[in-house]
């Protein structure tokens, strides 16, 4: 059984937040996708967590990073997401009711990070953006990741 090299989810996941598709090197994204790597990436904008989890929900499923009728893998990408949002509101999972509102590119990867086929997929969801006050020129960059197993 040949072993793959390791590939790390989180800091393509994070590259691709940061950077978009549209101005990522062409060759990450070939060896991304090479190297069995299912990925997507999109923006959002709320003063509410639930569309922020919805609009990231929505994109995997819609670009086939996860299947939209299998609970784990749905399951699997909430905990990263609310990983990565720990990350973006520092601990804090409160956006509107403390008056904060986010802009933010995200990015999920589904990848296997490991070299051996038993360790299984594993998602990526990395958030990069504003964060701050609802008033334009009040806001701060963010960056979280979260990474979850399937």
């Amino acid at each position: 059984m040949e072993e793959r090299t390791e590939t790390p989810i989180g800091k393509h996941a994070m590259y691709l937040a940061l950077f978009g598709p549209e101005e990522a090197d062409s060759s990450f994204l070939q060896n991304l996708t090479r190297s069995g790597c299912r990925f997507c990436t999109g923006k959002v904008g709320a003063m509410e967590m639930h569309k922020i989890v919805a609009a990231i929900e929505t994109a995997a499923k819609k670009h086939g990073v996860i299947q939209s009728g299998i609970y784990r893998e749905t399951h699997s990408l909430y905990h990263a997401i609310m990983e990565g949002l720990h990350g973006v509101t520092r601990g804090q999972l409160q956006l509107g009711s403390v008056l904060r509102t986010v802009g933010l590119n995200f990015a999920v990867v589904r990848g296997q990070p490991y070299p051996r086929d038993n360790e299984g997929e594993w998602i990526a969801v990395a958030l990069y953006g504003t964060i701050g006050a609802p008033v334009k020129g009040l806001e701060h960059e963010v960056l979280g990741l979260g990474i979850n197993h399937i």
